[in-house]
């Protein structure tokens, strides 16, 4: 069983050649923004109220939800959901997911270094029937099906950091809207979505920002 993290990974490499398909600060705001969401899935935290509040400290026995659920659970503030994923996005984040990705298989891991000098790493397919299947059921919604809680979030991770365009450029724009935007599932899960969908696109304000802060001075 994958985690809307590492779906979200899947969805933004390419097949063959393991490149990124958008930018690292687009696609480090949705791995954090994918572990708040699969936090709230499963009834871990709540996001409804602006803030990021912990319902049931449990772990869940998956190693980065259960890292992440004890440090917002450690906390003394009540902090933004974007300004957790801002905290919680990183390429060490990344990276971590890829390689577990590679130790099952799932993908490969070639370190090769550029000019002879600058390492680089992709991380080509190898087992295509796991993005396949999420890519199955994301695409059943984005055709009309009646979407679960799991992959509304998920597409709201995806369409927040503009996955969605690359993974899916023929989805329709009202179709993604109206499932990111719609209160279709009532209003818990629509505040929910609407919160994952705003936090992304922060943390992607704030580490594009940051960025290009750091390399003018």
């Amino acid at each position: 069983m994958t985690t809307i993290a590492e779906e979200v990974l899947l969805l933004a490499y390419s097949e063959a050649e393991g490149r990124q398909l958008v930018s690292s600060s687009e696609l480090d705001a949705a791995l954090g923004g994918a572990l708040l969401a699969e936090l709230t899935v499963n009834g871990r935290i709540d996001l409804a109220g602006k803030k990021v509040t912990v319902l049931d400290p449990t772990p869940l026995g998956e190693e980065e939800l259960d890292a992440t659920l004890a440090r917002i659970a450690a906390d003394t503030k009540e902090r933004k959901p974007d300004w957790w994923i801002y905290k919680l996005h990183s390429a060490k984040l990344r990276k971590r997911l890829l390689s577990r990705l590679a130790e099952r298989g799932v993908l490969g891991e070639e370190t090769r270094k550029i000019l002879g000098i600058f390492p680089s790493t992709r991380y080509p397919e190898r087992d295509p029937s796991v993005e396949l299947a999420v890519r199955e059921r994301v695409q059943s919604v984005l055709s009309g099906a009646v979407p679960d809680r799991r992959i509304a979030v998920l597409i709201a991770v995806l369409h927040a950091a503009k996955i969605d365009r690359k993974a899916f450029p023929g989805a329709s724009k009202e179709r993604i809207k109206e499932i990111t935007e719609g209160d279709w599932a009532g209003e818990a899960v629509a505040k929910t979505i609407a919160a994952i969908n705003a936090a992304v696109m922060a943390g992607v304000i704030a580490a594009t920002v940051a960025a290009s802060t750091s390399a003018s001075t």
